[in-house]
């Protein structure tokens, strides 16, 4: 047994998803290079991408999705049961996605508007570790490919590895790309976990805090910054709230 309290050897995992495109599992299947080696280490018990066959016993659980309906907490608790190790991924699971977009309006507004009055269950957009008790989380829109396989394959060899600490902007100007915010975009790699190798400022495209929060941001300053750039308050904010990663700065936000 290792120190996570399951054996050595080749470790069974599920991949499971609620509420989100799947993108982050697609994300996980595609690069078919890496994929053999990596499937090597695992016995896929529950995975549509990429196994036809299901079964109820696993050793590593991957969340992909917010959850957003009742049903899908009985679900994920049951997940959480089964599983010694719980991994949330995609800013869907780390933070409740894009999906928290629906958070900001009325539910039965909307409801009305869409289906009439057709009963639809729903419930505010809810991240992972709300629910249940998460072990780790690989945040990102989609998520990296490299750094599921990372985070997995060190579970499976007890080398467990961690996320970067510092910002986006750390990645960006190794690539010495010009900042954005000299363009007059409103970026949030200064206050962004790095991890993406910076590939949207890379295209000259502002980025939008997919992996949430990076360890010890200086929000406030980053806020001056805005400021200071004279660019829009309301841009900003609207950034900051497209994934929620951000939901805690900005509830203390003066």
């Amino acid at each position: 047994m290792n120190h996570l309290g399951f054996k050595i050897g080749k470790m069974k995992i599920g991949s499971f998803d609620f509420t989100c495109c799947e993108g982050c599992q697609l994300q996980l299947a595609n690069k078919e290079s890496t994929l053999p080696a990596f499937l090597g280490l695992l016995d896929i018990r529950n995975f549509r991408e990429i196994s036809s066959e299901r079964h109820d016993d696993y050793d590593i659980a991957l969340v992909e999705g917010s959850i957003t309906r009742s049903d899908e907490i009985e679900r994920l608790k049951a997940i959480r049961a089964q599983a010694s190790v719980l991994v949330a991924f995609g800013s869907c699971a780390c933070f409740g996605g894009v999906n928290s977009l629906k958070n900001k309006i009325p539910a039965e507004e909307a409801i009305k508007g869409v289906y009439g009055d057709k009963k639809i269950e729903t419930m505010p957009s809810t991240k992972i570790s709300d629910i249940v008790s998460v072990d780790f989380m690989v945040p990102g829109c989609p998520v990296s490919k490299e750094e599921v396989e990372r985070i997995v394959v060190g579970v499976v060899t007890r080398s467990l590895n961690n996320l970067p600490k510092y910002p986006v902007c750390v990645d960006c100007k190794q690539r010495l790309n010009t900042c954005l915010f000299d363009l007059g975009e409103v970026c949030l790699g200064p206050v962004t976990r790095a991890g993406c190798d910076a590939v949207c400022p890379s295209g000259k495209t502002p980025c939008l805090g997919c992996r949430g929060p990076a360890d010890d941001i200086n929000f406030p300053s980053f806020l001056q910054l805005v400021k200071e750039k004279g660019l829009s308050q309301d841009e900003m904010r609207e950034k900051l709230t497209f994934y929620n990663g951000f939901a805690d700065y900005l509830d203390h936000e003066s």
